[in-house]
């Protein structure tokens, strides 16, 4: 045991105690291993690096508390050193092997020295759903601030356990390029307007585990990236999320947006996501973002059991092409994901599902899925022309309002939707499902509520080889199934309860008549 307070570590809050620190974090390497301990007290500390074989231990009582000053974090060579995720850190490992930060103690980064106000105008209450409150801050001067405020670079064998990450100024924790990291029981606290304050950013990991922890925090809570400004690029890998509950106002549970490699074998389960009574500016985005927009691909991806409550949209699932990292921007894949188990209330966005014209989203099971939308569409909606956004930053609000109450699919191929119920709160003149350029589609005991007069239940725009069955019309529907466009073909209806629809099909729009198998003529 290698008590700072032995190489002079004084704790009042006031006093640099970086160099003790340091010593004690040194000494116990030059050991052959050992503890760095914190007793009770307030150390106050610029940038720290942990060395092999070492664990730093916060017993309960202690705060490793950052400093305001800028320079007494040295910077390290790596990412550039004017971004979100820079050079400077308050506590940073490159290349080390068996490596710990544990105990009941408290990181505090005090964040707030390294912001300024924005000096944007206030948000008219009708934009409040498209915007995020963090906007109102931002760095102060050229973004040069102690984030990640935990970084863990290119290590082997990593585990965080017990303490609590508070007030960062950017990025809270980032293990980056790492084999085999145990995150738990770690509680993170960062306040909800805090400018890119992300929970936990697993980067270019492989064999992560991260469970038990509580986040509440301004940005996306718990992140996986795909960039490796270190060195080689290498594919996310292997990483099981669970027994989490997440706050924030952007992403709870996201995949990029820097996604220039893979991400394979990724798991997400048993966790809450919630906000409170809040405006709607500091709601969670997205529970589940799964975006890929990098030219990387993303292949197997499992999510399950997971309650939202207050979450603006439940599931955004994105293929785009804005190409960072790359000469010529080429989208990259997504494919083989299964979301299941999902309860969500007080959503006020429509989930998404969307690829691009020439590179679908493929392979996406939704099941078990309940949701309850506050949203309140607008019949112009419906026809509204929804943009390609290809290049812009993915979000789930990037299109505006969109035609479904429900869910919007478009660009996929092998989308798999059943035992799924999603009602609004409100009246909603929507349909609950659109499907636009979607191949291979197959819808099994969906139900929801009637949008009214004229609308469909379920509206498929040039969608091929679909299949419905086991569903049922609401009362109240006035179409159950509605189908345009000339690329539109053999859409089957099979064992559906559709008495209670004043028409059963509708073929418009350049779809030919004998499009549908299996539903009855239009009225």
């Amino acid at each position: 045991m290698f008590a700072v307070d032995r190489f002079g570590a004084v704790a009042d809050g006031r006093t640099k105690d970086t160099d003790a620190i340091q010593a004690a974090i040194d000494a116990a390497h030059a050991a052959g291993g050992g503890v760095a301990y914190l007793p009770p007290g307030t150390y106050l500390s610029g940038g720290i690096e942990l060395r092999s074989r070492v664990t730093l231990h916060l017993e309960a009582g202690a705060t490793l508390l950052g400093s305001t000053d800028l320079a007494d974090y040295p910077p390290h060579e790596g990412p550039p050193a004017d971004c979100d995720a820079g050079q400077r850190h308050l506590v940073f490992a490159r290349g080390a092997t068996d490596i710990a930060i544990t105990g009941a103690g408290i990181i505090d980064g005090q964040g707030q020295a390294f912001w300024e106000p924005s000096g944007r105008p206030p948000t008219p209450p009708d934009r409040l759903w498209a915007d995020v409150v963090t906007h109102n801050w931002k760095p102060v001067g050229n973004n040069d601030r102690p984030s990640p405020m935990v970084e863990i670079a290119e290590c082997r064998n990593v585990r965080i356990e017990g303490v609590t990450l508070r007030n960062s100024p950017g990025w809270t924790l980032r293990p980056i390029a790492c084999d085999t990291v145990m995150i738990r029981g770690i509680v993170i606290r960062n306040p909800i307007d805090g400018i890119n304050t992300d929970g936990i950013d697993p980067t270019a990991c492989q064999n992560v585990f991260i469970a038990d922890c509580d986040i509440d925090t301004g940005d996306d809570a718990i992140c996986l990236k795909s960039e490796n400004p270190y060195g080689d690029l290498r594919v996310t890998r292997n990483v099981v999320v669970t027994n989490c509950v997440l706050s924030c106002c952007c992403n709870a549970f996201k995949l990029g947006t820097a996604t220039q490699g893979g991400f394979e074998d990724i798991t997400f389960t048993n966790s809450v996501i919630y906000n409170r009574d809040v405006p709607l500016n500091e709601r969670v985005i997205s529970g589940i973002a799964i975006e890929m927009v990098d030219g990387g691909w993303v292949d197997g991806v499992s999510i399950s059991d997971i309650r939202m409550r207050n979450t603006r949209t439940p599931i955004f699932v994105r293929l785009g092409n804005r190409g960072w990292g790359q000469p010529t921007p080429v989208p990259g894949r997504l494919r083989r994901v299964r979301i299941s188990g999902i309860e969500a209330t007080g959503a006020i966005l429509t989930s998404s599902i969307t690829g691009l014209p020439e590179q679908h989203v493929e392979d996406v099971t939704l099941s078990g899925i309940r949701i309850e939308t506050d949203e309140g569409g607008r019949r112009e909606w419906v026809e509204r022309e929804i943009p390609e956004e290809v290049a812009e930053y993915p979000e789930a609000r990037m299109f505006g309002r969109l035609p479904a109450y429900g869910l919007y699919v478009r660009h996929a191929r092998g989308v798999r939707i059943s035992g799924t119920e999603i009602r609004s709160t409100v009246p909603d003149p929507r349909p609950l499902l659109v499907a636009d350029d979607v191949e291979g589609l197959s819808v099994d005991a969906l139900d929801g509520t009637a949008p009214g007069p004229d609308t469909p239940l379920l509206d498929l725009r040039d969608t091929r080889v679909a299949f419905v069955s086991g569903s049922r019309a609401p009362h109240g529907t006035d179409v159950y199934l509605r189908v345009s466009g000339a690329r539109s073909r053999d859409i089957a209806l099979s064992g559906n309860e559709l008495s209670r629809a004043a028409a059963a099909v509708e073929t418009t729009g350049g779809a030919a008549p004998d499009t549908v198998i299996g539903g009855s003529s239009p009225t």
